[in-house]
């Protein structure tokens, strides 16, 4: 039995150039990662969203700013998603995993893989594969207490992966992708697709089941 488990993007990770106080996405329709798992086709999929979204005050324990900012994608972070995965793998029996992430979700999606050996198949959606890459472009603070997925290529190359992204998408463009895969040895299991007239949010819940049925 295959599971497959969404991970939201970064949500609000800031606010007025500020580090936000509270991460989670502020509607429905800015959860992206949710609208997708939403819009699953079949019952085998669940929603797990980023450490200290959704979390209500008296259970914020160990919820810093760094959490969703410059340690967004920390080993912590990573190996507390990993722990959420294991547990959410044991509730429903799966043997294996398909791993779909959104933007900064693809990021943590890919480091989750990089460190299992259950992971049948990874997709992100405008993944931020390249922090590095991605604060340079934006002239943002660097995330200095992050993990890069780009330089876990040689754990990942052996992963069945689809990276798509928007061909409208200033937050993460296209030819960040293309030279974030380019540090990848060439595999035919690892494709990326640039989708017209998409950018950063529109239109990938919308799409979504026909696009997932054509990878």
């Amino acid at each position: 039995e295959q599971l497959t488990i969404y991970i939201e993007g970064d949500g609000l990770a800031v606010l007025h150039n500020q580090p936000s106080p509270d991460p989670t996405p502020p509607t429905p329709l800015t959860a992206t990662g949710l609208q997708l798992a939403l819009q699953h086709p079949e019952n085998n999929a669940v929603y797990l969203a980023r450490p200290c979204q959704y979390v209500m005050a008296e259970h914020q324990h160990h919820c810093e700013p760094s959490v969703w900012t410059s340690g967004r994608f920390s080993s912590q972070v990573i190996q507390a998603t990993s722990v959420a995965v294991d547990n959410l793998k044991k509730r429903y029996r799966a043997q294996d995993l398909q791993l779909i992430g959104f933007s900064g979700g693809g990021a943590v999606a890919a480091l989750v893989a990089a460190t299992r050996d259950d992971v049948k198949q990874l997709i992100t959606v405008a993944g931020n594969l390249d922090h590095r890459y991605w604060t340079n472009l934006h002239n943002i603070t660097p995330l200095t207490g992050s993990l890069n997925a780009v330089d876990f290529h040689p754990q990942l190359k052996a992963i069945p992966q689809y990276h798509l992204v928007g061909e409208n998408d200033s937050i993460i463009p296209p030819a960040m992708i293309k030279k974030t895969l380019c540090t990848f040895s060439p595999s035919p299991s690892i494709k990326i697709a640039i989708l017209q007239d998409f950018d950063h949010n529109c239109c990938w819940a919308e799409q979504w089941p026909s696009l997932l049925s054509s990878l």
